[in-house]
């Protein structure tokens, strides 16, 4: 196995992992948060090894992860994750990572490989953690069943940790005392409403549509301790 780890955004200055690298003799990149296709091209093209480690956020990892599906090397390389802020982190719980910083880092750099569902959207970029609609009033479909027709307080959608036909979505309605949660699983999920507030692993956004799709092809992940 041959890893190399990127440490994006803050992580550079603020949670910077010098003694992950020198503990397994790994090589360490610093990149820009959420680094793009001119910070992370040149590195993925030079990169010959078969793990990648993505030191920062939700945010910084779903970078990653869309360069990886852009050059076409999901399924040459798999993808480690020492979140920031693991409390903080939608894929950590998501992925089923342990909460220790020790036995995280175990995971990321040495963990056994599972396969993940990729979700896209047709904004052009992957979802890996979770995904927000805020108040959103108009139309959602899962598939072809009928998730919200009207008013919701909220709707999440996920990848599918169970696997399954690749997502998650729940929609919530009603407040505090009334709360009504329904959950809906396909391969697609769609919605056209009122321009209101989207977020992507954490990344906020307004538009007044959205779909969220399972990729053809899974994300490599390493979760498992050996």
């Amino acid at each position: 196995m041959s890893a190399l780890v990127l440490a994006c955004g803050n992580a550079t200055t603020t949670a910077r992992p010098d003694a992950l690298t020198v503990r397994h003799g790994l090589d360490l990149v610093e990149l820009p948060e959420r680094p793009g296709r001119g910070a992370l091209d040149p590195v993925l093209k030079s990169f010959s090894g078969d793990r990648l480690v993505v030191h920062g956020t939700d945010a910084d990892l779903a970078a990653v992860v869309l360069r990886l599906m852009r050059t076409d090397r999901l399924g040459a390389v798999a993808v480690g994750y020492l979140p920031v802020d693991p409390d903080g982190s939608r894929v950590v719980p998501l992925w089923g990572l342990p909460r220790d910083r020790e036995r995280l880092a175990a995971a990321a750099v040495s963990g056994e490989v599972d396969p993940f569902p990729l979700i896209r959207d047709d904004a052009g970029g992957v979802l890996v953690g979770g995904g927000v609609v805020d108040q959103p009033q108009g139309v959602a479909y899962c598939d072809d069943e009928t998730a919200l027709r009207g008013r919701a307080k909220r709707i999440e959608v996920a990848p599918d940790p169970d696997g399954g036909p690749g997502l998650v979505a729940r929609v919530t309605r009603g407040g505090l005392f009334a709360k009504k949660v329904s959950t809906h699983h396909g391969r697609a999920f769609q919605i056209g409403c009122l321009r209101t507030r989207f977020e992507r692993d954490g990344v906020p956004t307004d538009a007044a549509k959205w779909t969220w799709y399972r990729h053809t092809e899974d994300l490599r992940v390493a979760r498992g301790l050996l």
